[in-house]
Order: structure tokens, then C-alpha cells, then sequence
């Protein structure tokens, strides 16, 4: 399934432009929706993990009305490679695994044309993502 194209405009944080130097305000910046296209739910984009702890890793959840900062803890699905799911647990739509970013896979391809020895997962059966 395809990424969600969602984006917010975060502002940054009262502490860090009190913080600021005079002048040179920190600019707001935008997070995009990680979740698989049509999950029903509020957006959701990781914005730093605390070390792996329990509901250390901070995620911006936000819908039409509002955004939030909230901590959440992993999923702790792995995949067929022992490989965990970059989202947090209960998340809707699928797994990190299985969730495509199109402009992502769009580049890759671009790439692998032009520079077809650094991408050899494309030369055999046209393939890749």
C-alpha cells in the first residue's frame, strides 16, 4: 500500500524560541504522515525515539483540528527477516514493511536507470520495492 500524503506544519517549541538568538527565530517545520494511505485515523510521523525505552519515542499526531506531541511505544511486529516495524504499536493500516513511499520508490528508479551498478537489485527481474 502507498505512503499517506498528509504534511503539517509544525511551529517550534515556546522553549526553543526563547531559547533563540535574537533575530534568528527557529523556523517551523513540516512532518509527513507515515502511515499507509486511507488508515482512518489521526496522522502520525515519529519525531525522535529516547533510547528505546517504553513509550520513549515521541510521535506528532494531528487531524484537522489539532496536533499533538504525544510518546508512544513501538509495534513489536517483525517481519519475515526479523525486522521491526518502524510505527507504534496499535497503529492502523499496515506495517512499516508493507507501507510504500511512491516518490521514494519514483527516485530509486530514476537512479537505478541512470546508475544501474549501484542498484543490481533492479537488473535482474526489473524489480526492487
Amino acid at each position: 500500500m502507498n505512503q499517506c500524503t498528509a504534511v503539517a506544519l509544525l511551529p517550534p517549541p515556546d522553549h526553543m524560541v526563547a531559547l533563540s538568538v535574537p533575530g534568528h527565530r527557529p523556523e517551523a517545520g513540516h512532518v509527513l504522515c507515515e502511515l499507509g494511505e486511507d488508515h482512518g485515523h489521526a496522522h502520525a510521523a515519529i519525531l525522535w525515539d529516547e533510547g528505546g525505552r517504553p513509550g520513549s519515542a515521541v510521535w506528532a499526531r494531528w487531524d484537522a483540528e489539532r496536533t499533538e506531541l504525544v510518546p508512544l511505544p513501538w509495534c513489536s511486529a517483525l517481519d519475515t527477516r526479523d525486522e521491526a516495524c518502524g510505527l507504534f504499536a496499535g497503529h492502523p493500516s499496515g506495517h512499516s514493511w508493507q507501507v510504500t513511499d511512491p516518490t521514494h520508490e519514483a527516485i530509486t528508479r530514476h537512479l537505478a536507470e541512470q546508475h544501474p551498478h549501484l542498484f543490481p537489485e533492479f537488473r535482474e527481474g526489473g524489480g526492487g520495492g
